[in-house]
């Protein structure tokens, strides 16, 4: 049970931002372990955050994990205000490549697994920019380049464990002048 609410609570997190050029959009979340592989719409994650009425598939995980529907929505939701620029930068650093390419790890284009991390940048820049400086979740799988995302249970379940060093990490990263970063040569 804490694992299946643990993962919908990280891939609605993964979906972190607000639109892209059309045909660029994450269409699904295919969460994949070994055999296993279940997908669940985009749509249906836009609908929750929109309506706070989850459907399809999200509403029986939503179910199984005893989640309301309405903090989900909540959280789907919140968004985070950044410069593009800045960001942008920090994502040509060798300190944002690193951060990426573990992200990388747990998300990736199905099929695709070793574009993770060029999929993951264009994805935040695009979102942050179409969100005129704001990202949240949805806005983050709209701006995914690829239709199908794939989401690695065991590497996501992993990363969980280590979730907080992550937080750690963003406090780092939000209480330290970032204007100093230059790209890796």
């Amino acid at each position: 049970m804490n694992k299946r609410r643990a993962l919908f609570a990280a891939a609605a997190a993964l979906g972190l931002a607000v639109g892209s050029p059309a045909g660029l959009a994450a269409e699904n979340l295919v969460f994949v372990s070994g055999a296993f592989r279940r997908s669940i719409p985009v749509a249906e994650l836009e609908h929750l955050a929109q309506t706070g009425q989850a459907v399809g598939l999200s509403a029986d995980v939503l179910a199984i994990s005893k989640q309301k529907p309405a903090e989900v929505a909540k959280m789907l939701n919140q968004s985070l205000s950044m410069p593009v620029t800045l960001v942008s930068r920090l994502l040509n650093t060798r300190i944002g490549e690193a951060i990426l390419a573990r992200l990388a790890k747990v998300v990736y284009p199905l099929k695709a697994s070793q574009d993770g991390v060029l999929a993951l940048r264009a994805a935040v820049i695009i979102a942050i920019a179409n969100g005129n400086g704001s990202i949240n979740a949805i806005s983050f799988l709209k701006a995914y380049p690829v239709a199908e995302m794939e989401v690695s249970i065991p590497a996501l379940m992993a990363a969980l464990k280590k979730a907080s060093s992550l937080a750690e990490l963003v406090r780092f990263f939000s209480e330290s002048p970032l204007d100093g970063l230059k790209p890796a040569p």
